[in-house]
C-alpha cells in the first residue's frame, strides 16, 4: 500500500513538472513585457509605431496569439515616438537588451527585430547598429512593417498632405511631422546631410548606409499599397507610400548581394482590430508565413 502511495505521488510529481515546463511565462519591466516559450526556438523582439504603446501592439499584431506555443519567445518594447535613432539611443537600447536577456536567461540564439510604422526604422537602424559592432546580441531576421525609412520623403509627403488638403488626419499628421523634422533635424534643402544619417535609407542619394549591414540578414519589408483606398481617403499616387520607398530599398539590398530579402506587397489584409479597413496596419503581416520564416533553418 505504502509503495503504491509512493509511486503516485512521484507521478503527480512528473505530470505538475511537465505542465509547468509547458507554461509560458510573462515578465513585465517598466518599458517592455516578455513571453518565454516553453522550448524557444527563437525570439521575436518587436517595437511599436509612433503614439502606440506594448498594449497596442498585443492588441493589432493578431499573429502574435500564443506565439510561443510554437517555440517563438516575444519581447514587445514600450520604446515609441522615434523615427530615427541617435548614437546614444542605439547604445542605450543595446544596453537594454542585453539586461533583459541577462536577467531572464534568454539564450542569443535566433533573434528576430521588427517594428511597425516608425518601429520599423527603429528595428533597422537598432539592428544595422548590432551589425556593425559585432554585439553579441545578433539579429537573424529583421521585420519591417509599412515604414516610413526616408525622412527626406516623410518631410515631402508631409507638406503634400497639408497641401492637397484631402483628409483632416492627414493634414493634421502632416503638421505635426514638418515641425518634428524641421526642429529635430532640419529641412532637406539645407540639412540634407542630417536625413542620410538619420534615415533608414535615402532614395534621393540611394544612400545605403545602414541597411548594407543586413544584407547578410533575412529581411521581410512589408507593406499593402491599397492604391484604390489611397487615392480615395488620402488623394495618394504609389510614389506617396511607405511602399514606394520600402521597394526602393528592396532593390538596393538586391543590388548588394543579398539573398534573403523579401518584399511582401498584401491585399486585402490592411484591417485594424477595431474592425477599420486600413492599408496601414499590423494586420498585413500573415501569422503562418511568419512562423515559416523565423523558424526555417536558413
Amino acid at each position: 500500500m505504502l509503495k503504491n502511495t509512493l509511486i503516485i505521488f512521484l507521478l503527480c510529481l512528473l505530470i505538475s513538472s511537465l505542465v509547468k515546463s509547458q507554461e509560458i511565462k510573462t515578465i513585465k519591466g517598466d518599458h517592455f513585457e516578455l513571453k518565454l516559450a516553453p522550448q524557444q526556438k527563437a525570439i521575436l523582439i518587436l517595437f511599436p509605431c509612433y503614439p502606440c504603446n506594448i498594449e497596442h501592439t498585443q492588441t493589432e499584431a493578431k499573429f502574435l496569439k500564443d506565439i510561443e506555443k510554437k517555440g517563438i519567445s516575444t519581447l514587445l518594447l514600450d520604446y515609441n515616438q522615434k523615427l530615427y535613432l541617435t548614437e546614444a539611443k542605439k547604445k542605450e537600447y543595446t544596453e537594454e537588451l542585453h539586461t533583459i536577456f541577462t536577467e531572464n536567461n534568454i539564450k542569443k540564439e535566433n533573434i528576430f527585430i521588427g517594428g511597425f510604422s516608425s518601429g520599423g526604422n527603429v528595428a533597422i537602424l537598432l539592428s544595422s547598429y548590432l551589425i556593425k559592432t559585432e554585439n553579441s546580441i545578433q539579429p537573424k531576421g529583421i521585420l519591417v512593417v509599412d515604414s516610413p525609412i526616408d525622412l527626406e520623403e516623410l518631410y515631402k509627403g508631409a507638406k503634400s498632405d497639408v497641401q492637397k488638403n484631402k483628409d483632416a488626419e492627414a493634414v493634421a499628421e502632416g503638421k505635426f511631422l514638418i515641425d518634428l523634422l524641421e526642429k529635430e533635424i532640419g529641412t532637406p534643402q539645407k540639412d540634407i546631410e542630417k536625413y542620410k544619417i538619420f534615415s533608414p535609407y535615402l532614395i534621393s542619394s540611394n544612400s545605403t548606409d545602414h541597411i548594407k549591414y543586413l544584407k547578410n540578414s533575412k529581411v521581410r519589408l512589408y507593406c499593402e499599397p491599397d492604391l484604390e483606398w489611397q487615392l480615395k481617403n488620402k488623394k495618394r499616387q504609389y510614389k506617396d507610400l511607405n511602399a514606394y520607398k520600402l521597394e526602393k530599398a528592396y532593390h538596393s539590398l538586391l543590388d548588394m548581394g543579398s539573398q534573403n530579402v523579401e518584399f511582401i506587397k498584401t491585399k486585402n489584409r490592411g484591417i485594424r482590430a477595431n474592425g477599420q479597413k486600413h492599408p496601414h496596419s499590423w494586420n498585413i503581416v500573415e501569422r503562418e508565413s511568419l512562423i515559416q520564416w523565423i523558424l526555417q533553418p536558413s
